[in-house]
């Protein structure tokens, strides 16, 4: 087994076991997929960047009305101020609340991840959306390639509605259709 020195590098490739988002230092490194194509989780980001886009309170220190927190508004339909609520049963961010999660427990902050999770997000997708760094997605930023910064919301806007397009390609082209020369020949 490869030994990786850069922690971050660690962080972003990390072995998911269903219902519990810990890391297993035991076990080989494996490269982590951006998150799960849905439809419910392309809405949710679409919709996270029209609230954001109309001047919905932004604040990126708090856990309610931060990236993640803007993701959460709408996916429980929670307001900012209960998210904050539960956020605070758990100490820390959103990312090292998504690192410690595990299904077992029924503490607030980890009924969010959950939701979370079910949207199709793993840890590194929900650190990725808070700090606006997975590549793939900065790679397919209109214009190309550039660093967002995680606290300016037009940098979020953006990164919501990439990550959306992005994901939406992906559900796309698994979608078969069957050939149009299939089709003609069938109604012939």
């Amino acid at each position: 087994m490869k030994l990786v020195s850069d922690a971050r590098v660690l962080f972003h490739r990390q072995l998911v076991v269903p219902g519990c988002f810990r890391v297993c230092p035991f076990l080989p490194l494996k490269e982590n997929p951006m998150a799960y194509p849905n439809i419910e989780l392309i809405n949710t980001l679409r919709e996270a960047a029209k609230a954001l886009r109309a001047g919905a309170h932004y604040a990126w220190g708090s856990h309610g009305s931060c990236n993640c927190g803007h993701v959460l508004q709408v996916a429980t339909q929670l307001s900012k101020e209960e998210i904050i609520r539960h956020a605070q049963t758990i100490y820390g961010e959103w990312t090292e609340i998504a690192e410690d999660y595990c299904g077992v427990t029924n503490a607030p902050a980890y009924l969010l991840v959950s939701k979370l999770e079910k949207l199709g997000l793993t840890p590194t997708d929900i650190h990725n959306l808070e700090y606006l760094e997975d590549r793939k997605v900065l790679e397919g930023l209109p214009g190309g390639f550039r660093w967002l910064k995680k606290n300016v919301r037009e940098d979020v806007i953006q990164y919501f509605e990439t990550m959306a397009e992005m994901l939406e390609e992906k559900l796309l082209s698994k979608i078969e259709l069957p050939f149009f020369e299939e089709t003609v020949s069938q109604l012939a």
